[in-house]
């Protein structure tokens, strides 16, 4: 058993859905080390203060975490809580994933006040969504839909749809549930719908990489299916170099002992999608992830990538 602390501060982001899971975690640790005082560090990143871009065009999710990081490192917070889809793949040094929890609902939602789903709606209807990954799926599916960017927190997407900027909206499933909006929800996309992003639905706990007291005080919150379906997801993106600028999906489920993934990447416009699956054991999830990704690269994902660097170096 560690030594526990007299008190622990977690860094988080000030949004209503930031702050769910701040205090998610902060019940779990106070209910743990009762004797411990865990407070919260609140914060608002560059991520929730640019609005009027897309997240591809202002230099991705990890803008969503540096101010997070960098009260890990000056000593203000001994721990920061985010969404593990929010989290780049390579955690530059200092820093490491102390702990990965137990997954929520995996799937992205529809959001409408007219409408059931993707497929009742009418040619040329406005959908918004602020992830390259949804835009290409349903662009693929439906090309008759119009995709609009949609930023800002959850509260403010669906302020928006409300106003009728959109017909309708797609948000992460997850969200809409731990704040109590899933009566907000009209349905669910499947994965052959809208395969998710890697690690969706998971929370991830970052500390600096020597606080190997954290790491310990941290171990009991983890989950071992969850854990090992997000290693084998951000496997995928590794390999592939996943970021924003990329429309990647990777989704792993456990089943006793063996795992199953899926994958694809494609063009943003949808006219284009990879696809590759493959089970395993679930000790060997990082294998598995490395070998989807080399299959989609042997299938033409390496195109799709080189064209989207190249169009990324011309507008940089």
């Amino acid at each position: 058993m560690p030594d526990i602390p007299a008190k622990l501060i977690i860094a988080t982001r000030a949004s209503r859905l930031a702050l769910w899971q701040a205090e998610h975690v902060q019940r779990l640790l106070q209910k743990l080390y009762p004797a411990c005082a865990v407070s919260l560090l609140k914060m608002t990143t560059r991520g929730d203060q640019i609005l009027d871009r897309t997240l591809s065009k202002i230099g991705g999710k990890g803008l969503f975490i540096k101010e997070l990081e960098v009260a890990l490192l000056d000593g203000r917070a001994d721990l920061a809580v985010h969404s593990l889809k929010d989290v780049p793949v390579e955690l530059s040094d200092p820093f490491s994933l102390a702990a990965i929890l137990e997954r929520e609902d995996h799937r992205d939602a529809f959001i409408s006040n007219e409408f059931n789903s993707l497929g009742e709606l009418p040619a040329g209807a406005v959908v918004g969504t602020s992830s390259l990954r949804r835009e290409a799926q349903i662009r693929a599916r439906y090309p008759q839909l119009r995709i609009e960017p949609l930023r800002g927190n959850l509260d403010t997407r669906l302020a928006k749809l409300d106003r009728g900027q959109y017909a309708a909206i797609i948000l992460a499933a997850a969200g809409l549930k731990r704040l109590g909006l899933a009566t907000r929800i009209r349905s669910y996309l499947d994965i052959e719908q809208s395969l998710p992003a890697a690690g969706q639905g998971a929370l991830g706990i970052e500390v600096l990489l020597a606080r190997d007291d954290m790491h310990g005080l941290l171990a009991p919150l983890a989950s071992a299916d969850s854990t090992a379906c997000a290693l084998a997801e951000r496997s995928v993106s590794r390999v592939l170099g996943g970021s924003c600028q990329v429309p990647l999906a990777a989704y792993a489920a456990v089943s006793g002992v063996s795992m199953s993934l899926q994958a694809l990447v494609a063009d943003p416009d949808g006219s284009r999608v990879v696809r590759a699956q493959a089970s395993g054991p679930v000790g060997s999830a990082v294998a598995l992830g490395e070998a989807v990704a080399r299959e989609l690269l042997e299938k033409g994902a390496n195109t799709i990538l080189a064209k989207l660097a190249a169009a990324n170096v011309s507008a940089s």
